[in-house]
């Protein structure tokens, strides 16, 4: 019987800690691709390496088996391990989608001339929208006409919704081996199950899923804007760990019903039951408060550029509440806590903290959001109102009363 071979490319916390995983414990030989020396030679040396996975105060370490790595500027090895591939993923980081696309197409090149006609589904485990047609586009443009007919017929770009948590490594927590990853317990992988090409593999923890756009948009407007509200909120309030700021009762509550906003709203937009997304809200502000993965709020909230952009988690969260009736006060608290997120080590907080002194908020976050007074009214007011809040200095509890005024005029409006 062939062996099942996956290639995984970019062996870090998320292809080791998470997907990595997953393929080896459903049967995989798991063939990293990657650029650190380090990580590829431990990885060959040991064909082995340690998952621990952490629990507030506790955690068990489990070992992941069958594995192997190449270079990533190994163009002939990686067109060899595609040409033989059963699945593929990539979660390599979205600024280095483009650099791989070349070594990828040469992949299929040589998998469709060595007469492997087998569908090959590529897992996108990236933090972008549109993920597919954006990768489709760099691969296709190194393939000729005929090779996108048959990139058409037999490759499938699965999106998928990368839920588990894994913070950067440091050496203290690696205890000696580069290979060792933390990650948080929950394991679930949902992904787009009308991008496949021929049979969906069986694949431990994978939940195919149609629409996947109520799972993308889950992801961006509950996980990713929970997390970004909390670590704003926790530089603003002086801590530097994401789980101290989320034990402090009043970024909890905050953070929570920010969640409770984007869960009505996405529950109106996706006709989908508002109790499982509550269920949801509850568990992720329990998870980001797990002392162990050590997360800081300065990793969570790096790049506000990206993270206060028009489409991501909290621009895009505010704008779909208002879209289905949902006034997002407390989204808004978010946002101008990102606006008002400063560490000296953060070139693009220092970038918008620039802007915001020389020019004002209101064309910052034209600048930054495309948000206008004009068309976004609602939301950039209720920004205006908080950033002045913090930048001022006032405590957060105060805060909270404030919104809960807010919230009671939308109440009574209806």
């Amino acid at each position: 019987m062939k062996k099942k071979k996956a290639v995984m490319y970019g062996a870090g916390n998320i292809g080791r800690g998470f997907i990595g995983q997953l393929f080896s414990e459903s049967g995989y030989e798991v063939v990293f691709v990657d650029i650190n020396p380090v990580i590829i030679g431990r990885i060959n040396a040991d064909r082995a390496y340690p998952v621990r996975i952490m629990d507030d105060d506790t955690y068990d370490e489990i070992i992941i088996k069958n594995v192997r790595a190449i270079d990533g500027t190994d163009l002939e090895a990686i067109q060899t391990e595609i040409a033989g591939a059963d699945i593929m993923a990539t979660a390599v980081g979205v600024n280095v989608l483009a650099k791989i696309a070349r070594p990828v197409a040469l992949g299929l090149r040589r998998r469709w001339q060595v007469g492997n006609s087998a569908p090959l589904n590529i897992l996108i485990c990236e933090n972008l929208l549109d993920a597919h047609h954006y990768l489709e586009g760099l691969i296709k443009g190194e393939l000729g006409e005929e090779e996108k007919k048959l990139f058409d017929e037999k490759v499938g770009l699965v999106e998928t919704s990368i839920g588990r948590m894994a913070p950067i490594m440091t050496e203290e927590m690696q205890e000696g081996n580069p290979l060792r990853v933390y990650v948080e317990k929950y394991c679930e992988l949902p992904v787009d199950k009308n991008a496949f090409k021929g049979k969906i593999p069986v694949i431990k923890n994978m939940i195919p899923y149609s629409p996947f756009d109520f799972y993308v948009q889950r992801k961006l407007f509950m996980h990713n804007m929970g997390h970004a509200t909390a670590a704003y909120l926790g530089f603003a309030k002086g801590y530097k760990y994401l789980w101290e700021a989320c034990r402090d009762s009043s970024i909890k509550l905050v953070t929570y019903r920010a969640l409770l906003e984007s869960a009505i709203c996405l529950s109106k937009e996706h006709n989908y039951p508002l109790h499982e997304l509550v269920a949801h809200a509850d568990d992720l502000v329990c998870r980001f408060g797990n002392r162990l993965l050590g997360d800081t709020v300065g990793r969570v909230g790096r790049d506000p550029v990206r993270k206060l952009s028009e489409n991501d988690r909290l621009i895009g969260a505010a704008k779909l509440c208002v879209k289905n009736g949902i006034r997002p006060v407390y989204i808004s608290i978010g946002i101008a806590a990102g606006y008002a997120f400063s560490p000296e080590d953060d070139p693009a907080a220092q970038d918008i903290r620039r802007a915001t002194w020389d020019h004002g908020l209101v064309k910052a976050m034209k600048k930054y959001s495309n948000l206008d007074m004009e068309d976004h009214a609602q939301i950039c007011e209720m920004v205006l109102e908080f950033y002045e809040m913090i930048s001022t200095g006032k405590d957060l509890s105060w805060i909270v009363r404030e919104a809960e005024k807010m919230k009671a005029k939308q109440a009574h409006v209806k």
